[in-house]
């Protein structure tokens, strides 16, 4: 498998020309981690963008990193894997880097163990390079472990910046040797106006977003902010280079207050 790197693209909300015009920019810039999902509405959008910008051609297809996500309808045994067919269609790859299950079933309507042994299936096919969980509890993930193994499990995607910093799930996941991919990671922009980050940006000559950014990479998280302007794709995507003294990281912490922004009605009980 593919190292996930450490500064994606996130399509949340982007939509036709605007979902293709972003994907696009970041794949000019230097962005190689792509991130989509069923129910975003957008993957044949990033699917063509990928086409426009050469993949396959200037750009080799094993240098991006393309994520997509099995929304929940889509979670049984017998749609799992048509589904990432349709994906794949859509995105017109014959495999993406990795697939997660994007929410859990509501009321655990299919239990964890079929959805995670039906992603192994559509790993041993060839549809998807990893697999992976996304806004699982510790309990779920636990679950998870239990169905395929931790080796088995890329990443857990959750939301986490720095007013809602999920500790406990980002402790059991590096337990278990499981990745963290932080999604949200500037909690729609809220952060940006927050007065340590601005006093920590202006004292770097650095953007809030990439000092926000710089903490969740120093964490060790993968990130996929998203973005519609060039000019903020471009900024975010030096966050990488920007080092935070122990002290800026130790203040950021010190803004955790459990913000939550996503917590659908059919989310699980959060940790």
């Amino acid at each position: 498998m593919k190292t996930i790197p450490q500064l994606g693209l996130g399509t949340f909300r982007l939509q036709g020309q605007q979902a293709i015009a972003s994907v696009r920019n970041g794949l000019e810039l230097g962005y190689r981690h792509i991130d989509t999902a069923q129910i975003y509405g957008n993957e044949a959008e990033v699917g063509e963008a990928l086409q426009a910008s050469g993949l396959g051609r200037q750009l080799r297809r094993d240098e991006v990193f393309v994520t997509t996500k099995i929304w929940t309808e889509n979670l049984a045994a017998d749609k799992l894997i048509a589904s990432l067919k349709d994906s794949l269609h859509k995105l017109r790859l014959e495999q993406v880097d990795l697939t997660l299950i994007h929410w859990p079933s509501p009321q655990n309507a299919v239990p964890v163990a079929e959805s995670m042994q039906a992603l192994m299936e559509a790993r041993t096919q060839g549809l998807s390079a990893a697999i992976g969980v996304s806004n699982f509890t510790n309990a779920l993930l636990s679950e998870a472990v239990d169905a395929v193994g931790a080796a088995n499990i890329a990443t857990n995607q959750v939301e986490l910046h720095p007013y809602l910093q999920n500790r406990s799930v980002a402790a059991f996941a590096r337990e278990h040797g499981i990745h963290v991919t932080a999604y949200m990671p500037l909690a729609y922009g809220k952060v940006l106006a927050d007065p340590v980050i601005l006093a920590v940006a202006q004292r770097l000559e650095a953007t809030p977003a990439q000092v926000a950014l710089a903490w969740s990479l120093a964490k060790g998280y993968a990130v996929i902010p998203s973005s519609t302007k060039r000019e903020n794709l471009a900024a975010n995507l030096a966050a990488p280079k920007l080092v935070l003294a122990a002290e800026d990281i130790a203040a950021i912490d010190a803004l955790e207050r459990g913000e939550r922004l996503v917590s659908p009605d059919f989310a699980p009980v959060w940790d």
